[in-house]
């Protein structure tokens, strides 16, 4: 039996999309330009300046650029949000304030980062930035990066309480996801954060990915969510399955390195990143190769 669901604010499939830079390190809008139009027809939005869009590196002059570039270019519905998450909350909070009055769709707001404040410094850091503007907040939890895992507790009373009705789950805990699931309510989104775990986020009651993998399959992904929601388990199993090798081959070293890499192999951007990201390897950058070459994403070899 198909599973009723409340449409999720931010769509299903949400790219947290790369930032191209040119030969000199600085934007490249023509590369962004071509990026977008082919991220666009696939997904339902995308995240600008995440860790994915080398964010940290990014100033918030640029930051601002990059996301009234890609809003003045968004079709009709289609979610644009802006990464304003750091360790400073007066800091956040003012970029929260820009983004809002940019025209954001809604905001990513990361834990705070090496401060590591307790429940307590979480919440407060939170409802700042929610007080800042009527814009609906993502919350992205990734103690991988961030060295700070947000409190169980902290997330429910803000989907209870403040413009936070999303998150974005990358703690790989999937007993956790459940029991969010459990103790909140309809309106609030789980998107998985990693996007190996797509499925079984969905069958902990979620709602979607905010992803790398979106730049080359973001249809796909859809299709595999869609056929999940329709209670078409089979279906959904079997694209999962058949991507994992394409997603595995993303992560072989840091994010956002290897999908830079993959878009300039598919002539789409530059290969090029800001300092402390660095290119690929020969050996990983090959083997990356031949798994776009077996997925048909770029032209096989001739003979």
């Amino acid at each position: 039996m198909a599973r009723k669901q409340t449409a999720p604010v931010f769509g299903n499939v949400v790219t947290a999309i790369v930032t191209p830079f040119n030969s000199r390190g600085g934007i490249d809008f023509d590369s962004a330009e071509k990026l977008f139009k082919h991220v666009q027809t696939q997904n339902d939005g995308i995240v600008v300046a995440g860790t994915t869009g080398e964010g940290p590196t990014l100033s918030q002059s640029e930051k601002l650029k990059l996301f009234e570039f890609y809003k003045s270019r968004a079709k009709r519905g289609f979610k644009v949000l802006m990464n304003v998450g750091s360790n400073d909350t007066a800091d956040s909070v003012k970029f929260a304030k820009a983004a809002a009055k940019a025209g954001a769709d809604g905001l990513m707001v990361v834990g705070p980062y090496y401060n590591k404040p307790n429940a307590d410094g979480q919440l407060a850091h939170f409802n700042a930035i929610s007080d800042a503007s009527d814009l609906p907040i993502l919350l992205y939890n990734i103690p991988g990066r961030t060295g700070l895992r947000v409190e169980h507790d902290v997330i429910v009373e803000l989907a209870a309480t403040s413009n936070v009705c999303a998150v974005k789950d990358a703690t790989g805990d999937l007993a956790g996801v459940s029991l969010l699931r459990s103790q909140t309510l309809s309106d609030f989104f789980i998107y998985a954060g990693d996007d190996a775990l797509v499925l079984p986020i969905l069958a902990c009651g979620g709602c979607g990915v905010v992803t790398v993998f979106g730049h080359l399959i973001g249809r796909e992904i859809k299709e595999m969510i869609a056929a999940y929601l329709a209670g078409d388990v089979r279906e959904a199993l079997d694209i999962h399955l058949h991507f994992l090798e394409l997603n595995n081959s993303l992560y072989t070293t840091t994010n956002p390195i290897p999908i830079k890499t993959a878009l300039a192999m598919m002539d789409i951007i530059q290969e090029n990143f800001r300092l402390p990201m660095t290119r690929m390897d020969d050996a990983l950058r090959g083997a990356l190769e031949t798994t776009l070459r077996e997925y048909e994403l770029i032209p096989r070899r001739r003979g």
